[in-house]
């Protein structure tokens, strides 16, 4: 089974793939994603003859990606990462044994059980020194301590993935202790304990239903402490416990996860043929693998966690300048989840004739100088501490005063559509020199309050800012001249002390039933550069 999971935020999204998928925004799509930068007929992805999924883009405008790179056609692997516009997927392939965790449950007791534990996890770690050692037992369990972390050691030495990490330490518990199967559980983002990974024994069915028993597991969490029952039929520890008695599991082990105090999950093993089957020793054995698979398994998470962290910066990266994004990464900000109201300044650029120039120029030509544009823009609004909300085809749409307070947001976004210009002229010079067009700006400015943080739907969530300020600022955006930065009323009472302008003639614009009083931004007071005049004073 083949599968596409869509996680934004706190919502996640499986996609079962059939034979024929087809993915965009329209809604005849098998899998359709609520993200306008998405073309309408994105992608598909068919099933080959050899079973495996080819995924193929449809001349989408913004592209289709896989880890990293601009694909046309890609044969899909388990782990891929997809990229259609701003929406993120992970290509997986259910296993047999992802299918076998679907067959382990854990069910509840009818009556809460009093188990006397017969081994402490963290003092089964422990070593005597020499000269307390008196006897050869002593040696002995401490020799089969050191051979069974040696030998499990060994066997996962350098495995950072915890789903190849689980079934190896499954695989060496089989080796040395006389198990019919054998669950791995583990606590899930919510704190559940979820079963991760299902070992049967080497003949023995796999299509069978687990049921754990709840009072078993109830008393290892609880008490952090190894449970044995030689026969759990018979056992007055576990009286009330129907899931075993129903599959007629005669011997259980369960020991705990712990990493230093810690409980990262629980271990299982149980037998189904003979009384007895485990001893004392099986469970010394079955608690020395535990404490080794624990660091193994913590050490696991904590590369998860980094290379987690990595793709979150990356992703910060895109919309925010690099200083706020390593305060984000490190905890120092904090964004807020869901809608919040706040007052912010939203800047608004865009391209003038941009639509006659693409219809002068081959498409890829297009593509190839916005994406230069682009890069000069964006390294301007990160150095001023802006963030990127958006693009819209040439359009740019840029926060200051969110997902952060930021002081003189006002001010900052001034300042970011002056250097703005500055970058374009410099640019321009470059594209003449090529003999290339140049390229023009119109900026529009506005500062109120709006609702910004993630927003979307229950596929797709995106930050961005909504409310009519936004939109207000888009219409000064219009309004703009080539080289024009336009101020609303709003925004110029706030920088009046900084910024020289000049009053325009009140515009009337769309969707605003009185007209707006407008200002032409021709620089910042006391500083040298001036606007590039567009119109009479």
């Amino acid at each position: 089974m083949a599968k596409l999971i869509l996680t934004s935020g706190e919502h996640r999204q499986e996609f079962e793939l059939a034979a024929i998928n087809t993915i965009g925004r329209h809604p005849d799509n098998s899998i359709q994603i609520l993200d306008r930068i998405i073309s309408k007929e994105h992608a598909q992805i068919l099933k080959g003859g050899d079973g495996h999924f080819l995924l193929r883009d449809l001349g989408s405008l913004n592209g289709t990606y896989v880890s990293g790179n601009r694909v046309s056609e890609h044969v899909l692997k388990h782990g891929d990462e997809l990229v259609l516009g701003s929406t993120h997927l992970s290509y997986v392939e259910q296993t047999d044994a992802e299918e076998s965790l679907n067959r382990v449950t854990i069910a509840p007791s009818a009556l809460e059980s009093i188990v006397r534990h017969k081994v402490d996890a963290q003092a089964s770690r422990d070593f005597l020194p020499e000269k307390q050692i008196f006897d050869v037992e002593q040696l002995r369990r401490d020799y089969e301590k050191l051979r069974i972390g040696h030998e499990l050691g060994r066997a996962i030495v350098g495995v950072l993935d915890l789903e190849t990490l689980l079934p190896k330490i499954l695989e060496k518990s089989f080796e040395l202790l006389p198990a019919d199967r054998g669950v791995i559980l583990l606590y899930d983002t919510e704190g559940k304990l979820t079963p991760r990974h299902v070992r049967h024994k080497a003949g023995k069915g796999s299509d069978e239903q687990i049921v754990l028993s709840k009072s078993i597991l109830a008393e290892v969490e609880q008490h952090k402490k190894a449970v044995l029952s030689s026969d759990a039929t018979m056992d007055s520890r576990f009286s009330g416990a129907h899931s075993i008695i129903m599959q007629g599991i005669r011997s259980t082990m369960c020991v705990p996860l712990l990493h230093v105090d810690e409980l990262l999950g629980i271990m299982h093993m149980d037998s189904q043929i003979a009384t007895n089957a485990f001893t004392e020793k099986d469970l010394q054995i079955f608690t020395g693998i535990a404490a080794q698979a624990a660091i193994a398994i913590q050490n696991a998470r904590l590369a998860k966690n980094i290379e987690t962290e990595t793709k979150t910066r990356a992703q910060f990266q895109r919309l925010l300048s690099p200083n706020l994004v390593e305060q984000l990464v490190s905890g120092n900000l904090k964004l807020e989840k869901g809608g919040e109201l706040r007052e912010v300044t939203i800047l608004i650029s865009d391209i003038r004739g941009f639509t006659s120039m693409s219809e002068k120029k081959e498409p890829a030509e297009i593509v190839h100088m916005l994406n230069e544009y682009f890069e000069v823009m964006v390294e301007v609004l990160f150095k001023a501490q802006g963030t990127l909300d958006k693009y819209v085809g040439d359009e740019i749409m840029a926060l200051f005063g969110a997902p952060v307070d930021m002081p003189d947001a006002a001010l900052h976004a001034v300042r970011c559509a002056i250097d703005m210009q500055k970058a374009l002229r410099e640019f321009n010079r470059t594209r003449l020199a090529e003999n290339q067009e140049p390229i023009k700006i119109g900026i529009g400015i506005n500062t109120g309050r709006v609702i910004t943080g993630a927003i979307g739907s229950s596929r797709t969530l995106q930050y961005t800012a909504i409310g009519d300020p936004v939109n207000t600022a888009s219409r000064l955006c219009s309004v703009a001249k080539a080289g024009e930065i336009i101020l609303s009323e709003n925004t110029m009472r706030i920088v009046a002390g900084a910024v020289d302008a000049v009053t325009l003639p009140p515009v009337r614009v769309k969707g605003k039933e009185q007209e707006l009083k407008i200002y032409n931004v021709i620089g910042m007071k006391g500083e040298e550069w001036r606007q590039e005049r567009t119109r009479p004073m």
